[in-house]
């Protein structure tokens, strides 16, 4: 799977822990940056993460900061995101099961470190369920369409 991340500072650390998972995985990573841990700004990299995903120039995107409450509000002003703000495995099942998301955000501060790669697994695993719960994502996507 082609993967794209990015993240501000106060995610850059999360973000490389990701991308040696995720390589060792197999997975062809798309970093679009941070590249260090001075200051930036979370729409710097949330943004092109989600224009990717939702271009399908990658399969899924990946976007982090402090909080994970920045980057997927950023991400989600790009049409065609669906960015999740996720924080245990079963927000990451549920929010592929029931909402395909498309884009993964993640809080440095706020994620169980020592569940991180079954959150990042589950999140890339799991598939989307459709159904009536296809309905309900199609729904978003007119609506993005007549805006």
């Amino acid at each position: 799977m082609k993967i794209a991340i990015g993240s501000d500072h106060r995610g850059y650390s999360l973000k490389k822990r990701i991308k040696k998972l995720l390589a060792g995985e197999g997975h062809e990573i798309v970093d679009v940056g941070t590249d260090s841990e001075d200051s930036a700004d979370y729409p710097d990299y949330a943004i092109p993460v989600a224009e990717k995903t939702a271009g399908g120039e990658v399969d899924r995107g990946i976007v982090i900061c402090g909080s994970g409450i920045g980057v997927s509000i950023a991400a989600n002003k790009v049409k065609g995101a669906r960015a999740a703000l996720v924080r245990t495995v079963e927000d990451a099942r549920m929010t592929r099961q029931h909402n395909d998301s498309n884009v993964l955000a993640l809080s440095e501060a706020m994620v169980d470190n020592e569940r991180l790669d079954e959150i990042v697994r589950a999140w890339i695993d799991t598939e989307f369920e459709g159904g009536r719960h296809q309905r309900r994502v199609d729904k978003i996507t007119d609506y993005e369409k007549n805006r």
